[in-house]
């Protein structure tokens, strides 16, 4: 999260299992069972967000188009991590998604995949998520998987730090993150020592879909999945916040849309319990981004001015805003990525293992770049064994 300038309220409604959403600014109307939400409704509001101590995050943009890998990266703390980069194209699902819609997708571009499961649409056996987007809306195997069953962070995932902490408030450190029982988890204490850690290679366009709770907390730490530019160029890189849950007792979840080097934001929120094992999955084609919890579409924006301009990857974040009143935990089951017929790859990434940044001004060394041909052969072949 940044500095807010301008906030466009995009809200779209689903019951079911859900409350009805809500949104500063805007309401919907409930929408019938099963069915899709409604049409997306903006109007403009000065600040419909909650009050955020989040002053002076954004730094300003660069004052040329930036690329894959700007030589002057915008943004001075940035929430999310380093991006990534896909070693071949992503593959293919050949029918092609509508605006919106879901469609089998996704050929195999590596991961820390175990064996498919027999039922790709279905959740892994073990998972505490049994209602899923992907099984819902029938997106088929994914691309590639983590579940976690070791007892160390995967390769392809990586943790950022040792660094200041969001807004150089508090530090994220590697050891705030453990794989155990099947699950990695970010803990929190009330001293600000956090975590963060980033999934990559990354993509443009595709889906993505974890299985997460989080525990109670108090004073201010937010749990996060996100999206992040792979350049490191935010603001004009964007964000996609999918899942940010600010509020103490884990009972409303946020969606921010980031975009434009004055960092507006389209915005939108449910009520859902986060405290129980949720599935919460965002898919962006090229005509529609949608945010789904437990196979239900809760925010969706068709904008196309607002997305993303280049490749993005997946992190998971337990950010602290200070006056943290004491210790708390995230933890993530699994996560799955699919990739789309547009999907395009990234040109840059980490060797496998090595630490992220969400500074890349003052870490440059953890900044993702174009790998060395053995470290992408190392990358290459890591993807390709966890595949199988």
């Amino acid at each position: 999260m940044r500095t807010r300038t301008r906030t466009t309220v995009a809200v779209l409604a689903a019951t079911l299992a859900l409350s009805a959403v809500t949104t500063a600014g805007a309401s919907t109307a409930s929408a019938a069972p099963a069915a899709p939400a409604a049409a997306v409704t903006r109007t403009v509001a000065d600040d419909p967000v909650p009050p955020r101590d989040d002053s002076g995050a954004a730094a300003p943009a660069p004052t040329g188009p930036a690329g894959e890998d700007p030589t002057g990266p915008a943004g001075g703390d940035p929430t999310g991590p380093a991006g990534g980069d896909p070693t071949g194209p992503a593959g293919g699902d050949p029918t092609g998604p509508a605006a919106g819609t879901a469609t089998p997708g996704g050929g195999p571009v590596g991961g820390t995949a175990k064996a498919t499961p027999a039922d790709p649409a279905a959740p892994p056996a073990s998972s505490h998520c049994t209602e899923t987007a992907a099984q819902e809306l029938g997106w088929g195997a994914p691309a590639r998987e983590s579940d976690f069953d070791g007892t160390t962070v995967p390769p392809d995932w990586h943790p950022y730090g040792p660094e200041p902490g969001h807004n150089k408030k508090g530090t994220r450190t590697p050891q705030a993150i453990t794989v155990a029982d099947g699950a990695m988890t970010i803990s929190a204490d009330a001293d600000g020592n956090t975590g963060a850690v980033s999934w990559h290679p990354g993509q443009k366009y595709g889906r993505w879909e974890a299985c997460v709770k989080s525990d109670e907390g108090r004073g201010g730490i937010n749990a996060l999945l996100l999206l992040w530019p792979v350049a490191e160029d935010f603001p004009v890189g964007g964000e996609v916040d999918w899942m940010e849950i600010m509020d103490d007792s884990r009972q409303k979840t946020s969606f921010f849309l980031h975009y434009g080097p004055g960092n507006d934001q389209d915005y939108g929120s449910v009520k859902h319990d986060s405290t129980q094992w949720s599935a919460y999955a965002l898919e962006w084609t090229p005509e529609k981004i949608t945010a789904y919890v437990n196979g239900k579409e809760w925010y969706s924006n068709t904008d196309t001015d607002q997305f993303p301009p280049r490749p993005m990857n997946m992190t998971m974040q337990l950010d602290y805003f200070g006056n943290a009143g004491g210790p708390t935990a995230m933890h993530m089951d699994w996560a799955r990525q699919w990739a789309l017929p547009q999907s395009t790859v990234a040109t840059l990434s980490l060797p496998p293992g090595s630490a992220a940044t969400g500074q890349p001004r003052d870490f440059p060394d953890r900044k993702p770049r174009e790998l060395s041909e053995p470290e992408q052969q190392a990358q290459t072949a890591m993807l390709a064994r966890e595949h199988r």
